[in-house]
């Protein structure tokens, strides 16, 4: 007698299926029943007799990319024992651990630096005092002595040597933070309206999705299997931009009014799909409407789709925008819709209340906020705190504000909950701290990637020559409206050059002699949300001595040919760049 077995592993523990591998494989010693193969999940499935090649979600092994043949020679979490070794030893990983490391947060940033790069996860960018102190005091004993603010809402710490990584995670760990998942294949920090809960115009506080996210990735071992990074954001409505529709999954609060399309009335949210601003596409809407606690189990579903289909063999071709451009986005719904237990609503976008219009550079100076007390913006220089500066911004936040911190996807941060009779206290202590509580027209909004100071794929020193601008600039032009210059050191566009008034990506240039120099392709007129615009192609290879001079010569030209109140961007879509050019060089003879 012949017995036929077919287990699915799926919901099971290690030990369980360990057993059960152990259990059916005595069956079948005794039986001659068929060999039971395993997939790349874990899974057992009837197989024949001969061998089975392995797959990953139906990719043969041996046309994985690196990475992936990595990660199917062990997870990435898997990889704490390594991460001891190295430790105890004082050496940095090797091998594929130096991609592994990343599921730790932890980069080994050479040639730049000699060192690892930690990325924390700061679900929404928000943070207690008590936390922002403690990653000061991580930094401090074993970093660099500062914090980098992120385009994420996050946090990185830099100069970590081998045999402090423990150390680190431990402390963060203990902090109440963590740094699983911050890097590598998986879903990045949770961004999310910054001034949500306490925003005079937001229609919902998107705080609980927003945490909610984070965990539900944080514990679901199979949601860190994606061919490639991922990122999610929450736009509460509010009137700081959140750039959701530069991430690959974008939630957009939205109203409807009583009555409508047989829909209850109340708050929403709309998803958008496949944000990837450096491939200069922004996220677009997918029809689905959904109510908010249904936006979690959606991402999850959605994500699991990506993870069996995605694109293993071309790392290039392996974000989720690729998997739509075969497939189509009703395709990618249906599947996502097998995986749910209720029906996905689809309703046209114009049946929404529109969204209010972001209001720029709001992300910097004193607001007040809907229950009357008020929220400040500050300033960072280079987006980089020193620990003790930190630790008396925390102190701040404790003394004048409810002890929060928020961090900004504008490399800002703002402290909440401050009473209208502490606020000059609080002006005064930022300012003592070396800090701004407002920003010019220009350095309000100026942004930039690490820079090849701390990172190997920059071509330029993006963090400095933002500086160098805006040194330049200042008392040059007088702007009576704010504008957004982003620098990026290299095509992945870090600092989002694509969605800036101006934006710069780094280029490795040549002289008359044949010496390197460093220097941009600039675009011009990005925007986000209300004003969505991938900006146009401007100019090439323009060394940075001359960036400067020819930023200054651009805004001076917008004042002088400007439409009434014309936004520079809008003045810039359309701009001659010919007659810009010809103006130019009759300055210049």
């Amino acid at each position: 007698m012949v017995f036929m077995v077919f287990m699915v592993m799926e919901g099971f523990t290690i030990e369980q299926q360990q057993y059960l591998k152990g259990f059916t494989s005595g069956i079948a010693a005794h039986r001659d029943l068929p060999f039971l193969g395993q997939n790349a999940r874990g899974q057992f499935t009837n197989a024949p007799e001969e061998s089975v090649e392995p797959t990953v979600y139906g990719t043969p092994v041996d046309e994985l990319s690196k990475e992936e043949s990595i990660k199917y020679e062990q997870n990435g979490l898997d990889c704490w024992d390594s991460l001891m070794s190295q430790a105890q030893k004082g050496e940095f990983a090797e091998g594929g651990d130096l991609f592994r490391f990343k599921f730790y947060g932890l980069f080994h940033v050479k040639p730049a630096q000699d060192s690892y790069m930690l990325r924390a996860r700061i679900p929404g960018g928000q943070m207690t005092s008590a936390q922002f102190r403690g990653m000061a005091e991580v930094a401090e004993d074993w970093g660099g002595g500062f914090c980098d603010l992120t385009n994420r809402n996050n946090l990185q710490i830099r100069e970590i040597m081998p045999e402090n990584t423990i150390h680190v995670l431990n402390k963060i760990v203990n902090l109440g933070l963590t740094s699983r998942g911050s890097g590598a294949d998986n879903v990045r920090n949770i961004t999310a309206t910054p001034t949500t809960g306490f925003d005079q115009q937001e229609l919902i506080d998107v705080t609980p999705y927003a945490l909610g996210m984070h965990h539900a990735i944080l514990n679901n071992r199979d949601l860190y299997g994606l061919p490639r990074k991922f990122n999610i954001a929450f736009d509460s409505g509010g009137v700081i931009s959140a750039c959701a529709d530069t991430n690959d999954i974008g939630f957009y609060a939205v109203e409807l009014k009583e009555g409508e399309h047989g829909l209850d009335a109340g708050v929403y949210f709309r998803m958008q799909l496949c944000g990837i601003t450096g491939h200069k596409q922004f996220a677009s809407d997918s029809g689905v409407l959904l109510k908010p606690d249904e936006a979690i189990p959606v991402a999850a579903a959605l994500m699991r789709v990506f993870i069996e289909h995605g694109n293993r063999t071309n790392r290039k071709k392996a974000r989720l925008k690729y998997l739509v451009d075969d497939w189509g986005v009703q395709k990618l719904l249906d599947e996502t819709q097998k995986k749910l237990a209720f029906p996905l609503c689809y309703l046209e976008e114009d049946a929404c209340v529109k969204m209010k219009p972001k209001v720029k550079h709001s992300h910097l100076g004193v607001y007040e906020q809907k229950d009357g007390q008020y929220y400040v913006g500050l300033s960072i220089d280079e987006a980089r705190m020193n620990s003790e500066s930190m630790k008396l911004i925390a102190d701040l936040a404790e003394r004048y504000g409810r002890g929060e911190i928020r961090l900004t996807v504008w490399k800002s941060l703002i402290i909440p909950g401050v009473a209208e009779e502490d606020l000059e206290a609080l002006k005064k202590g930022i300012v003592d701290a070396g800090y701004y509580y407002s920003g010019t027209a220009i350095s309000g909004g100026l942004i930039a990637c690490t820079g090849n100071t701390g990172c190997k794929f920059a071509a330029t020193n993006t963090r400095g020559q933002a500086t160098e601008i805006k040194e330049y600039l200042d008392g040059k032009v007088e702007l009576d409206q704010p504008i957004n210059i982003h620098l990026t050191g290299c095509n992945h566009s870090c600092a989002q050059h694509y969605i800036g008034d101006i934006g710069m990506m780094g280029v490795k240039l040549k002289d008359e002699d044949g010496n390197s120099l460093e220097g941009y392709n600039i675009v011009l007129g990005g925007g986000v949300d209300d004003d969505q615009y991938v900006a146009r192609d401007a100019f090439k290879s323009i060394p940075f001595e001359k960036v400067p001079p020819l930023i200054e010569s651009l805004l001076n030209y917008y004042l002088t040919n400007r439409q009434g109140k014309e936004t520079f961007a809008q003045f810039s879509r359309t701009m001659d760049l010919e007659a810009f050019q010809e103006t130019q060089n009759k300055i210049a003879s």
